[in-house]
This record gives C-alpha cells, sequence and structure tokens, in this order.
C-alpha cells in the first residue's frame, strides 16, 4: 500500500522544468512549446527502488534530429539555480546524473562478456528486472491499427511500436544490486534495454529526468500499479496471443468494448 501510494505521488512533473516546457494543470502532461531545446522535466519526487517512471509520446514535431532523452538524477530539482538547456550534455556534466538518448532502433544494452537475457514472451503478465516485478500491460504503447498498419508496426501480436513514435511508452528505473548500488534500467514498450548505467548511488535520492527534445514535443506521465493485472487485461493478453494480427480482432464475436480495449488502449 505505501508503495502503490508513493508511486501515484511520483507519477507527476514537477514543477521545476525547463524554459520551453509548459505542463498542464495535472502536471501529467509536458509540452514543449518552443525551440527542439529547454525541455527538462523531472519526477515529482523521488523514485523507489524498483519504481518505473513511465511517459507516453503524446505528440512529434518534424523538422528536428533527435528524440526523447530519459535518466536519472541525484540533484533534487529545487536545488538547480538554473535548469539546464539539454540533458546531454549539461545536466550530465554536473555530475550525479545518468541519461540515455532514446534512438529509433538499437536502443538495448548489450554488456560485454555478459549473456543477452531472453525477453518474456509478450503475452507474459509481468516484466521482471532482477528483484522487479512491473506488470507488462500498462507498459506497452499501441498503434491505433488502420488499413495500412503492417507497414507501421509489422508485429500486430505483441503490439510493439518504434522506440519514437507516437503512443510509444518509456520508462525509467533503477534496480538495487548486492554491493550498495543500483543499475538503471529503461523500458521500452514493455521491454527491458539491459543495464544504462551501472553504480548508481541508493542512498542518496534519485528523480526520474525526461527531456522533451527536439522531434519529441508532447509527452504524459502514466501511472503504474504494482498490483495484479486485472480479469480485462488478462482477456487482452489471451486474445493477443492467439490472433495474427489487431485487425483480425475486428470479426471476433466479443463485446464492442472488449474490441476495442484489445485494439486501442
Amino acid at each position: 500500500a505505501a508503495m502503490a501510494a508513493r508511486c501515484r505521488l511520483a507519477a507527476r512533473f514537477h514543477h521545476i522544468h525547463g524554459a520551453n516546457i509548459r505542463l498542464d494543470a495535472s502536471h501529467t502532461q509536458a509540452t514543449r512549446v518552443e525551440s527542439f531545446a529547454n525541455g527538462l522535466c523531472f519526477s515529482q519526487e523521488p523514485l523507489a527502488p524498483g519504481q518505473i517512471f513511465l511517459v507516453e509520446i503524446e505528440e512529434k514535431e518534424l523538422g528536428w534530429c533527435g528524440h526523447l532523452r530519459v535518466g536519472l538524477t541525484a540533484h533534487d530539482p529545487q536545488s538547480l539555480e538554473v535548469v539546464p538547456e539539454y540533458s546531454l550534455p549539461d545536466l550530465v556534466n554536473m555530475g550525479d546524473t545518468w541519461v540515455f538518448a532514446i534512438t529509433r532502433n538499437h536502443n538495448r544494452v548489450v554488456v560485454e562478456g555478459e549473456e543477452v537475457q531472453a525477453q518474456g514472451r509478450p503475452w507474459e503478465p509481468f516484466l521482471l528486472i532482477e528483484r522487479v516485478r512491473i506488470p507488462r500491460d500498462t507498459l506497452v504503447g499501441r498503434s491505433r491499427p488502420s488499413r495500412y498498419s503492417h507497414i507501421l508496426d509489422d508485429l500486430y501480436k505483441m503490439n510493439v511500436l518504434p522506440a519514437t513514435a507516437r503512443r510509444s511508452r518509456i520508462g525509467v528505473l533503477y534496480a538495487p544490486q548486492p554491493d550498495g548500488t543500483a543499475d538503471m534500467h529503461i523500458v521500452i514498450n514493455g521491454e527491458d534495454m539491459g543495464p544504462s548505467a551501472r553504480g548508481l548511488p541508493t542512498t542518496r535520492p534519485l528523480y526520474a529526468v525526461i527531456d522533451v527534445f527536439a522531434s519529441t514535443k508532447s509527452v504524459r506521465v502514466i501511472p503504474v500499479d504494482y498490483g495484479f493485472p486485472s480479469l480485462q487485461t488478462l482477456c487482452r493478453l489471451v486474445i493477443q496471443k492467439h490472433i495474427v494480427h489487431r485487425l483480425a480482432i475486428d470479426g471476433l464475436d466479443l463485446p464492442p468494448l472488449l474490441k476495442n480495449f484489445c485494439q486501442h488502449e
């Protein structure tokens, strides 16, 4: 219960942010209103161990190179005299900050000398990252299926989106290690990208960093409940496991609300 309460509190943006960012009234949507920089945002509260800060890309802006950047910082946003223009390199150069630039492809981190851990099946209800167990369904972004969806999203069964696409969901968390430090993990549409940074201090509060940079214009925080999957979610997982692609859902003898949930939510 305490973890759930803390997760709800942290599932919004801090009132300290970059000069070009505008937050909505709920502090869950951040939009960059000018230029391509000065788009830094932070979680309202420090994250708990294993707690993911998850955002969905809501709006893109053509004409810029580069995409969303996410990470963690041990700097309390309140302590910043001026919010840096960029997360990379400005905020990182201040120290005690770890930021990962999201690209359309090739976000998975391969550590030399270690075997790549097999990802769980996309219909498994939980994502496991070391000792952290997160309901997978909320983590997965879903495109709107259409006549030409096979061109944009050829893995219907897994509902996979390109990492930088609209409706893609990207999260950051830290997993404590036996030596007292932590590894930072990036999660993209329900898949763990591996330890993108290691040796983070667990003795200091760690805030999520979201840099609404360049072609990413607007993001929204997605709250994650750490309980059991709902019956509705379990039904969707079973349906997705047995269909060729999401367009086939239209032909199933299912209630319209469940069809919509399986295709879009």
